[in-house]
């Protein structure tokens, strides 16, 4: 862990809180402004909806003016949209609060890059574990975000106003920190510049196929439940104060794990850590449909939070293998978008489904991705053990 890679955890740990105050917080308001009930997640949905849109402008930024100055301009936007978020709380305007979460999914496409670069500021053995700790810098976001959501949501005369302007502020301090941080020298491509294979080559790969799918649909079933949990909690008549300490132990679960997953990784590989954040996932929907209390919902977040880590870092690991140097922007680029998409679907599903369907019909659902997943890690598992095979 040197300087650079301590400093980008700590950016992705105000990424996070920016993320865990929004899920926090966004729903709710969402519930109070919205015309119908089942659109109270929209503004969470636009958060990730922005991404999506956002993540292939990213990676042709990153291409033109180095990951330095578009992970700058990317706390830049943050700033501006959580003050339009605050501006559109005041005035009780609901369509203005999605436009600033669209406009916020820029920040959130560029952050979603910290992971991919935390392995440029090391040598390259260490790049399993500077993938793990990177996100492990996630921790600091399970603490700050639950705590500053509470602390700020009657901060001002609109309740959760405050939140939003706190988050100007953790913007402009992930500004500061990311501005000692030293990135490999940038060398933009010169005119007519190839930048490798055709994206659809890379795509049809097996490491790609799996790597995504299970990326996405991992990030999709947590974001599933994570967005629904504040919103089902209040339905079953538990204070907001306790949404967010399950809100902060899910976050916790999500990325404590970073401290030793990269460990893992390197031991027994990125299938079988795949493997065991899915088992996790089958226990957190386990856990949720077997009741509504506090601690079903303490317990089930909280391995949600474990599992996801398991199956993405993993499968951000897995994908570093499915492209050369030059190809990496684009790459990362579809499979971030890809996952953003799927975010998108599941942040408005989580809202129209809790509060039409109930919180168990929500988990029972999320069974169909999880059962994806596996058979696509288990093709995976299966082709290596034939490519073994033939080899030997």
């Amino acid at each position: 862990m040197n300087r650079h890679l301590l400093l980008l955890a700590l950016c992705q740990g105000l990424f996070l809180t920016n993320n865990v105050v929004f899920i926090a917080v966004n729903g709710l308001v969402g519930l109070a402004l919205a015309p119908v009930g089942w659109l109270a997640t929209v503004p969470v949905t636009g958060y990730v909806v922005g991404a999506a849109i956002s993540a292939p402008l990213v990676a042709r930024v990153q291409r033109q003016i180095g990951r330095k100055r578009s992970f700058q301009l990317g706390l830049l936007v943050a700033a501006g949209s959580s003050a339009l978020c605050a501006v559109a709380v005041n005035q009780q305007q609901f369509w203005l609060l999605v436009a600033a979460t669209v406009v916020a999914g820029f920040y959130s496409a560029n952050a979603a890059l910290y992971r991919f670069a935390g392995p440029e500021l090391v040598a390259p053995a260490h790049k399993e574990k500077a993938i793990s700790l990177v996100m492990a810098g996630g921790v600091l976001g399970a603490f700050v975000g639950p705590n500053l959501a509470s602390a700020t949501r009657t901060m001002l005369a609109v309740p959760f106003a405050g939140a939003y302007v706190a988050l100007v502020a953790v913007a402009l301090l992930s500004l500061l920190a990311l501005s000692f941080i030293r990135f490999p020298e940038h060398q933009p491509p010169a005119p007519g510049e190839g930048s490798g294979r055709p994206l659809a080559e890379i795509a049809r790969q097996p490491v790609f196929i799996v790597a995504v799918a299970a990326g996405a649909l991992g990030y999709g079933i947590m974001n599933l439940l994570m967005a629904a949990t504040p919103l089902a909690m209040q339905q079953c008549q538990h204070p907001f104060d306790r949404a967010a300490l399950v809100l902060e132990w899910h976050v916790l679960g999500m990325f404590v794990p970073g401290f030793f997953t990269g460990h893992l990784i390197k031991r027994f590989g990125a299938l079988p850590v795949m493997v065991a954040g899915l088992v996790l996932n089958l226990v957190c929907v386990l856990v949720a449909l077997s009741g509504v209390d506090l601690m079903q919902f303490l317990v089930a977040l909280t391995a949600l939070g474990v599992g996801w880590n398991f199956l993405f870092t993993g499968a951000t690991t897995l994908f570093t293998g499915a492209y050369r140097p030059e190809e990496k922007n684009k790459a990362q680029g579809a499979m971030d978008m890809c996952v953003f998409a799927t975010m998108a679907l599941t942040s408005f599903a989580s809202g129209a489904l809790v509060t039409t369907q109930g919180w168990a019909w929500l988990n029972a659902g999320s069974l169909l991705p999880l059962l994806l997943v596996g058979a696509a890690l288990g093709w995976m598992a299966w082709g290596k053990h034939a490519r073994a095979a033939a080899a030997s």
